[in-house]
């Protein structure tokens, strides 16, 4: 089979360590942690949400 370079990685809350979120990356492209301005319902505000495993 052939590797693949785009993965589905989860976003977490910075702020309550809560998993909202789930997209797609290129990991030829992108080698850092994706880190992005999301809505967290359970914070009601915008927060900063990093890549988890």
């Amino acid at each position: 089979m052939k590797k693949q370079a785009r993965v589905i990685i989860t976003l977490a809350c910075s702020g309550c360590k809560n998993r909202n979120y789930s997209t797609m990356k290129n990991k030829k492209t992108q080698e850092a942690k994706l880190e992005l301005k999301k809505y967290c319902k359970t914070c009601h505000s915008h927060t900063l949400h990093k890549e988890t495993k």
